[in-house]
């Protein structure tokens, strides 16, 4: 029963555009977080079909139920594997069972397919089948890469190696993993394996997380002992794989505004043994970028809210009436948001994502930051990952269930032009190579002191070849005075 409470719950709150399901789930801290997002994701992907079986069969006037926890008390009967409590609850739906197993046979009919999934919108049908796979990282700050594959093959895992294409996730099945291709620290196993009650992730050897999730922390790169900012960072993964990168050394600023998602990340970073991290409950956007806390800051990773519309059970090509105003909203937001970061005098290089599907607020908002401030330019990430930005921003990287097998996601790097280049339209020049490991080049950068000596010399030196020959003259002419 409390399952289908919490559900409800977190559905509504899901369908009001007031969290991600993921977030909502997780800060729920209910005992099983699993079957918590799954009942509460599938659940949302067949809303629509649900909320016409309520309607036509007026479940809510005969039961007086809330229309969200009828929702998934009616999914689990009809669509998952049955009501999960008992009592009066299920006794009830048992009650109405016939009722509205003709109504979503109605339905079918009408619509003229056979299968449940041929129900939803086009958006969910499209992943069906692309299933993205378990993604876990290893968290290098209590252990290493070798040790958790040698834990695990004791356990009778397979390891297979580095993967080298994207079809070899899709074959992935039993205990089966790979190492993956860009990052090093992150293995691959098949969607159905389930680590959450293991002792790895207990006691933070391993954290879960998306492949697409990581990639900003990845590609920021912060060198060990830099100072960093995390704008925007709970529920806390991101952080703790910037403490990973930076190998708990330096200074990493961590702000959310929300305090009870910020005290769970204080209990995930914990347990993750993240120590080089300042958590403060403050609005990035009130952070002062001229305060002398953060005067040597020179990496930000700013990930903001989000319409949540690359996740998979969020999936919205069916748009409400209102979207584009909510988008509009949030799109201002982000570019508020990501304005105030390069603000900050010595940051030079800011990482931005979001886990949105939509141009507003990834390519639209880039474009409008890199107007609004001409002293930074776009890095080029990642050159042979396959899907890019939307078009002139190729240099910004995209992910999605069908070309990468992660989550939707959009990464942007802005880096601080060079003093000699600021305000000049080049080209951008600068990449980050393919691979996975951290052997990451650095951006090209200001010509050396002994370059730009070299040039000037060049500079200096006279057209004439003549004059030359006089200058040596003077100097001959010189050495025979007495």
């Amino acid at each position: 029963m409390a399952l289908y409470l919490k559900a409800a719950e977190i559905l509504e709150k899901v369908e009001q555009k007031k969290g991600a399901v993921k977030t909502l789930v997780y800060d729920s801290k209910f005992q099983n977080i699993k079957q918590l997002f799954a009942l509460v994701c599938e659940t949302q992907k067949y809303s629509s079909v649900l909320q016409e079986i309520i309607n036509s069969t007026k479940l809510l006037k005969e039961t007086k139920l809330r229309i969200h926890l009828a929702k998934v008390l009616v999914y689990d009967l009809l669509i998952g594997r049955g009501v999960k409590c008992g009592g009066a609850w299920k006794t009830m739906m048992l009650k109405h069972r016939s009722r509205l197993q003709s109504a979503l046979a109605r339905i079918k009919v009408k619509k003229k397919v056979s299968r449940n999934q041929d129900l939803l919108p086009s958006g969910f049908q499209q992943t069906q089948g692309n299933i993205i796979p378990r993604f876990v990282r290893v968290n290098t700050l209590k252990t290493t890469l070798d040790d958790v594959i040698d834990y695990l093959k004791r356990e009778g895992f397979s390891y297979q190696g580095t993967t080298m294409r994207l079809e070899d996730l899709d074959h992935l099945s039993g205990k089966t993993f790979l190492c993956d291709l860009h990052l090093k620290d992150l293995l691959v196993f098949s969607s159905k394996t389930d680590f959450h009650n293991h002792f790895l992730y207990k006691a933070g050897h391993i954290i879960l997380q998306d492949k697409a999730s990581c990639l900003p922390a990845f590609l920021l790169n912060p060198p060990v002992g830099s100072h960093v900012i995390d704008a925007c960072a709970a529920p806390g993964n991101k952080t703790s794989h910037l403490a990973a990168i930076m190998k708990n050394k330096g200074k990493l600023f961590a702000f959310d505004l929300d305090a009870k998602r910020l005290s769970t990340m204080s209990t995930l970073l914990l347990r993750a043994g993240v120590t080089c991290h300042q958590l403060a409950n403050q609005d990035f956007l009130k952070v002062d970028p001229l305060s002398s806390e953060y005067k040597e800051v020179k990496y930000i990773l700013l990930d903001p809210s989000c319409s949540g519309s690359g996740m998979v059970c969020l999936r919205d090509e069916v748009s409400e009436p209102q979207e584009d105003g909510r988008l509009q909203a949030l799109a201002a937001f982000q570019l508020h948001c990501l304005n105030h970061a390069l603000q900050f005098p010595q940051v030079q290089r800011v990482v931005y994502s979001t886990c949105s599907i939509h141009t507003q607020e990834n390519e639209e908002v880039v474009s409008a930051c890199l107007q609004h401030n001409p002293g930074f330019r776009l890095v080029n990430l990642l050159p042979n990952w396959h899907e890019r930005g939307h078009n002139p921003f190729t240099q910004c990287l995209r992910a999605s269930t069908e070309k990468t097998r992660t989550h939707g996601f959009f990464v942007a790097m802005l880096e601080r032009r060079p003093l000699q280049t600021e305000g000049q339209n080049l080209p951008v020049i600068t990449t980050l190579p393919f691979g996975g490991d951290e052997k990451q080049d650095t951006p090209q950068s200001s010509p050396s002191d002994e370059e730009q000596e070299t040039s000037q010399t060049a500079n200096e030196q006279p057209a004439n070849p003549s004059s030359k020959k006089k200058k040596r003259n003077r100097k001959k002419h010189k050495k025979q005075e007495p």
